[in-house]
């Protein structure tokens, strides 16, 4: 589908639509190897090679980005009283239409997943999908085979109702848990029913895609073509 040049490099993060008008002015932009004209011609930015200065334009429509995410960072595009995960994105990175694949708490800390892929965020978060998403829990108490099993059995919460989801006991007062779903605060509210209450939590895979610990806390980076596959896989299991 043909698009305006302008709204193809402003989306690649060249420049502003401004910003590129001002270039193509200045017969700093090619497209197939002849000089853009005008900021209206309209090109399909799947087939047309387009440069800018001499330098091709490595063309991607959808991006998908891994985030180690820090605690007290907002999993929002945008938001006028506190940091977001777009804003720690390098500014190489930065893409005008990026948002975050769903929501951790500002205090819960691991993998987030950013995209522009609308239709890859909606399968990866529906729990029709099945897509498992595995995190590390710390609780205020220990954890017993009770609390295993009334995790597999599914938590009736007042009118909310918890699909039955798996659960690990990793030590003392941690766990593993595996959910598909991701209702408000599902896992802090599924414990609290049991009489304990989250005191870290961490995301540490989605699908088949484990967090990169190589990446520090605030840090991101590209998936890579099997992950972008392994990202919407059904298999689960701790």
């Amino acid at each position: 589908m043909k698009e305006r040049i302008d709204k193809i490099l402003s989306s690649q993060n060249i420049a502003s639509r401004s910003e590129i008008k001002s270039m193509i002015r200045s017969k700093r932009i090619t497209a197939d190897g002849a000089l853009v004209q005008r900021p209206d011609e309209k090109f399909d930015p799947d087939i047309t090679s387009f440069a800018v200065d001499g330098k091709t334009v490595e063309f991607s429509r959808f991006v998908y980005i891994m985030m180690n995410k820090p605690a007290g960072v907002l999993s929002a595009s945008t938001d006028r009283h506190a940091k977001t995960v777009i804003d720690l994105l390098p500014p190489e990175m930065q893409r005008r239409d990026l948002f975050p694949a769903g929501r951790l708490d500002k205090d819960t800390v691991g993998f987030i997943l950013i995209t522009n892929d609308g239709g890859l965020a909606h399968k990866m978060l529906s729990p029709k999908s099945h897509v498992y998403k595995l995190y590390e829990v710390q609780c205020d108490r220990p954890l017993t085979d009770r609390d295993a099993d009334a995790f597999a059995e599914g938590i009736k919460i007042g009118e909310l109702e918890c699909q039955p989801a798996q659960m690990r006991i990793t030590g003392s007062n941690s766990a593993l848990v595996e959910i598909c779903e991701g209702k408000f605060h599902q896992i802090k509210r599924m414990f609290h029913a049991l009489g304990a209450e989250v005191t870290a939590l961490k995301r540490i895979r989605i699908g088949e895609v484990t967090l990169d610990e190589t990446l520090e806390q605030g840090e991101a980076r590209y998936l890579n073509s099997q992950e972008i596959i392994d990202i919407l896989s059904r298999k689960h299991g701790i």
